[in-house]
């Protein structure tokens, strides 16, 4: 059970904005000091560790002026570029005191749902913790927009875990485990382990209470759930107990694992991306796809919506509207609808050798629903 985070020999390790910062904004040295002490504790054990750390946004609002989390996404943006370059100068000081170096990632979910970019983000974390490097993972705030961004860093913080193989997810927030209610009301019963969906039944899962964050304890079970399902443990505790929470000991929320490793590509495609447009299938097409798992044909599609382009995510809908797969499209938009109703050896006839291929690979693609 929880010695399966004690023995874990890769561990990804989540902390958010508010246990690194003060609420004007500031770096907290104490505080980072204090998670660095104990991930460099775990580090000298042999363990690989790859932290995920949110706080670039509310590191920047000091030295900007600012008094509170901006809600324009430019301005935010403005906040990332200043505030990361001060998080990560704190975190190579820090772990500078147990000679430990530290590297920067900065990922979008767009990089994850391109092959290519995603086979480079995997390559270049693993061959940071070959050399010894802590790697310091964040979502790019400052080039990201809403259409391509992950939203909160437990969800980045989940599919890491995946993209790396770790044996462990360890998320500390400010709250120091998941509760039956709000933790501030009197009866509130903490939830030592979660081992199915069940368990969460009944649960107020309640929003971030933090100035600085994006996160609540929401993102924090779905983050859980992403986890669990691709077979990684989760602990969920509060900041302080990170100790604890990486020795096994009893603190916090202990989310079990389940299920069985998806490909890692499928895993981002399902829970880092939105779909840019639509396709909808008539019913063969989504037995083909969901019950035999084959590619999607041109002939199975009755219409196209949206605007996107070759490579984009766009999601497959049934008859009556239900999204029951999502795939990365090879072609844009605006080709699909002369494709449409036609074989791929007819296409190939009439437009050339490069239409005679599917609007979307079996390879490429992540069925969102069970349908029978």
């Amino acid at each position: 059970m929880r010695e399966q985070i004690s023995s874990a020999s890769k561990v990804v390790v989540k902390v958010g904005s508010s246990s690194l910062t003060t609420p004007q904004g500031m770096i907290d040295v104490d505080r980072v000091d204090a998670l660095v002490d104990v991930l460099a504790a775990r580090r000298r054990t042999g363990t690989q560790i790859v932290l995920v750390s949110s706080g670039a946004i509310a590191a920047g609002l000091g030295p900007l002026g600012l008094s509170a989390r901006p809600r324009d996404l430019a301005t935010q943006q403005a906040a990332a570029s200043v505030g990361q370059g001060v998080l990560v100068a704190r975190y190579t000081s820090s772990f500078a005191r147990y000679s430990l170096r530290v590297g920067q990632v900065l990922l979008t979910a767009d990089d994850m749902m391109r092959r290519a970019h995603h086979a480079n983000a995997q390559r270049t974390l693993a061959r940071l913790l070959e050399l010894g490097i802590m790697p310091i993972v964040n979502e790019n705030d400052t080039v990201a927009t809403d259409e391509i961004r992950f939203g909160d860093n437990d969800r980045l913080a989940a599919l890491v875990s995946h993209l790396i193989h770790a044996d462990a997810l360890v998320l500390l927030s400010d709250v120091d485990a998941l509760y039956d209610g709000p933790p501030s009301r009197t009866g509130s019963r903490r939830l030592a382990e979660i081992r199915g969906p069940e368990d969460l039944a009944g649960v107020e899962l309640g929003k971030n209470g933090a100035s600085v964050g994006t996160g609540g304890m929401v993102t924090k079970v779905q983050a859980a759930r992403i986890a669990t399902g691709a077979g990684v443990p989760v602990v969920l505790t509060a900041a302080a107990h990170a100790a604890q929470a990486l020795s096994g000991a009893d603190v916090g929320t202990y989310f079990h694992p389940g299920g069985r490793h998806p490909g890692t590509r499928l895993l981002w495609l399902a829970h880092a991306t939105t779909g840019r447009g639509r396709l909808h299938l008539d019913q063969g097409a989504v037995e083909a796809i969901v019950g035999r798992r084959k590619s999607l044909l041109p002939a199975g599609v009755t219409s196209v919506e949206g605007e996107f382009a070759a490579g984009d995510p766009v999601d497959l809908c049934g008859p009556q509207g239900l999204v029951v797969a999502r795939g990365l499209v090879n072609f844009d938009a605006t080709e699909i609808p002369g494709l449409l109703g036609r074989s791929t050896k007819e296409l190939a006839s009439t437009l050339g050798p490069e239409y005679e291929r599917e609007l979307i690979h079996r390879d490429d693609m992540v069925i969102l629903e069970a349908h029978s």
